[in-house]
């Protein structure tokens, strides 16, 4: 995130297309003066402004890491892995934790973490920006062809769907109101057939959350040892 360079790869061929690291998407400015930069066109507001104070470094990363880092840290099954393993609240699998002589209902930590509700709709605009980015990585100038750079960035979005699809507020969003399931209504039952949907994909809420998460970080990294030159991907267009 603060090394701000190396983050864009496509052999030099230029034109549309070529492997954006998702650490990095979007790109809201660009620094066109640091080595492994996206081409200009492909920010949404141009160049790096003039204000940005100097002590932080010109990053694209820095702009949009509190949209995924603001929904994963609200997520229900992060709280629950960071209550238990930081917090000791419940300490392992007990049902009680710190002893309180008087509960007082959602304070502090627990109403920023309500925040999840809103945030889901934020990941779900990077589920759409990471698909056009893994669309880009199968084409070179224009050229349609496959790299392993493109499975590897086509892959991460749909590990973070499967994670967001499957997270408590979306399964809230498709069935958590309703009363009833089986009412005359066919509206009801249309959204209890995505309820379930929904709910298979939270049964493994744990699985998508970790593998979404690890995944992202090796694309990342091969992203950048390609741009580096440290490692070669192997693709059909010859670069």
């Amino acid at each position: 995130m603060f090394q701000a360079n190396f983050y864009w790869w496509d052999g030099g061929a230029g034109g549309f297309g070529g492997y954006l690291s998702p650490f990095y998407s979007p790109l809201i400015f660009i620094n066109p003066f640091v080595e492994g930069a996206a081409p200009m066109d492909h920010a949404w507001f141009g160049a790096w402004p003039n204000w940005w104070p100097a002590l932080i470094p010109a990053s694209p990363a820095i702009l949009i890491l509190a949209g995924p880092l603001s929904f994963r840290m609200t997520c229900y099954y992060y709280r629950k892995f960071y209550y238990r393993a930081y917090f000791m609240a419940p300490p392992a699998c007990a049902v009680r934790g710190i002893p309180q002589k008087k509960y007082k209902g959602e304070t502090m930590l627990f109403l920023f973490q309500n925040l999840h509700r809103y945030t889901l709709y934020v990941a779900l605009g990077f589920v759409v920006i990471l698909s056009y980015d893994a669309i880009l990585g199968f084409f070179r100038n224009g050229q349609l062809g496959i790299g392993v750079g493109s499975v590897i960035l086509l892959i991460n979005p749909i590990l973070l769907a499967g994670y967001i699809f499957g997270c408590h507020a979306f399964r809230h969003l498709s069935g958590g109101k309703l009363d009833c399931f089986s009412c005359p209504s066919g509206k009801p039952k249309i959204r209890y057939k995505l309820w379930k949907g929904v709910s298979w994909l939270n049964r493994e809420h744990m699985f998508w959350a970790w593998a979404s998460m690890i995944w992202v970080a090796f694309a990342d990294i091969y992203v950048r040892m390609v741009a580096v030159g440290t490692w070669t991907d192997y693709n059909t267009w010859g670069y």
